[in-house]
């Protein structure tokens, strides 16, 4: 609304829409009727999404199909502002719709309790994606300051600072600076960025969802995780139980369930899959990139899922069991060659990143100094050493130890590295442009 303020009837138009079609939804013994109106707040909610996010996509892609052919397409693009945390919403709004159409949860009758679930601030524009049987009682108990829950809120608040901060936003200097400059850099550099993107992503949607979560927490709501440290997953299909947690469910609960699932033939659980991600692909943003992104996850899951059908051996059970480090290692690769096609700006960069990192040619561009690289490794080094004891030896959980100076001495470290390396220049969080 600061903006463009005319922005703000979009989250009232798909706040009213969801909350009265809800109510017709209840007020109706007809099936083919209730999903009538389910089908209409389908249409409404991702016909604004639609315009917003995919109409110069769609219209782009149209332009160029016909060009091949020697068509004429004249269909003006529309220069309009995407409005924050669209998808977001939106999805939450919808998801509330197909709950009361499946019976899962009653229509609020309220209508500004429901309007509080769509639009509840900390977790607004960027996740996680709340679910109603979850978030929309807790508006209706009385929340009083308790001081366990505010430390808890507090605690994760600072490691989402930490996390966007000192790791995202450093290494977002050096990564924009490659993946934007591409002809100037070589491959060694280019490899470099890749590498520093993993931990630049991880750290800025995982710092933006453990800050939302700790708000709310300190005011008395509980929301749901989010992340579950992602990059020691040993598989695709365990990397997407701990990675955007709120959205893989949210796919899998209203998409993947809705197709059939698993519980269909081996070929169309496959496609089941495949449609999903592909899907998660295009919510992400209207680019090529984004679909091969989704689609790239989807074929790997699909890969495993043939290869423990046709193939299964023992081999992969003995090397969960005796070398877990080893998966971890194959599936960090995995993530980090569909990272590419996620950060790259158009299809064409990418084969260009792929033809620079296996060239491998040139010297390693240093950032600007090496202070610079002592900044973005130490806190690669520390989130990955937090992540691993967390992980591994929760015992020796460094927030959560026993013995006040531990645990004070720590808290006290990381503000201070906060406010000596954080990056302070305001980078607005990746997934506000999704």
């Amino acid at each position: 609304m600061n903006w463009v303020p005319v922005y703000a009837l979009l989250l009232f138009l798909s706040t009213l829409v969801t909350y009265l079609i809800a109510m017709l939804i209840a007020h109706t013994e007809s099936r083919d009727r209730k999903k009538g109106y389910l089908v209409l707040s389908l249409v409404l909610n991702f016909g604004i999404l639609f315009f917003f996010k995919y109409y110069n996509f769609i219209n782009g892609a149209i332009f160029e199909f016909l060009g091949y052919f020697h068509l004429r397409w004249e269909v003006p693009n529309l220069y309009v502002l995407l409005p924050v945390g669209i998808s977001f919403y939106i999805f939450q709004a919808v998801g509330y719709s197909i709950d009361v159409y499946r019976g899962d949860v009653a229509p609020q009758r309220h209508f500004g309790i429901y309007a509080l679930f769509v639009s509840f601030f900390p977790q607004l524009v960027a996740g996680p994606i709340e679910r109603a049987k979850n978030l929309l009682p807790q508006f209706y108990e009385k929340h009083h300051f308790v001081h366990v829950r505010a430390v808890k809120g507090l605690k994760l608040m600072l490691w989402g600072y930490f996390l966007k901060l000192v790791v995202a936003d450093r290494l977002a200097l050096y990564v924009d600076s490659v993946y934007n400059n591409l002809p100037q850099h070589d491959g060694s550099s280019v490899l470099l960025a890749t590498f520093f993107f993993n931990f630049q992503i991880y750290g800025d949607f995982a710092g933006y969802s453990f800050i939302a979560i700790g708000a709310a927490k300190i005011m008395g709501f509980d929301l749901m995780d989010n992340f579950r440290r992602p990059y020691f997953s040993k598989s695709i299909s365990e990397f997407w139980s701990r990675w955007h947690i709120s959205l893989s469910t949210w796919f899998r609960d209203y998409l993947y369930i809705s197709l059939g699932g698993n519980r269909v033939t081996f070929g169309r659980w496959q496609f089941n899959l495949l449609v999903t991600f592909l899907v998660s692909g295009i919510w992400h943003g209207a680019n090529w990139t984004f679909i091969f992104w989704g689609t790239l996850h989807g074929l790997f899951l699909i890969f495993g899922n043939i290869r423990r059908k046709f193939s299964p051996g023992i081999f992969p059970q003995m090397m969960s069991n005796k070398h877990p480090f080893l998966l971890i290692a194959a599936n960090f690769i995995l993530v980090t060659i569909t990272w590419i096609f996620f950060r790259a700006n158009s299809l064409t960069d990418a084969l260009l990143i792929f033809d620079k990192i296996f060239s491998m040619q040139g010297n390693v561009f240093m950032g600007g100094s090496l202070s610079y690289m002592v900044y973005a490794f130490s806190g690669i080094m520390l989130l990955v050493f937090i992540e691993y004891t967390r992980e591994f030896h929760s015992q020796i959980n460094l927030f959560e130890h026993p013995s006040e100076v531990v645990r004070y001495s720590s808290y006290t470290f990381l503000v201070i590295l906060i406010l000596s390396i954080g990056v302070f220049d305001g980078g607005q969080f990746i997934y506000f442009q999704f």
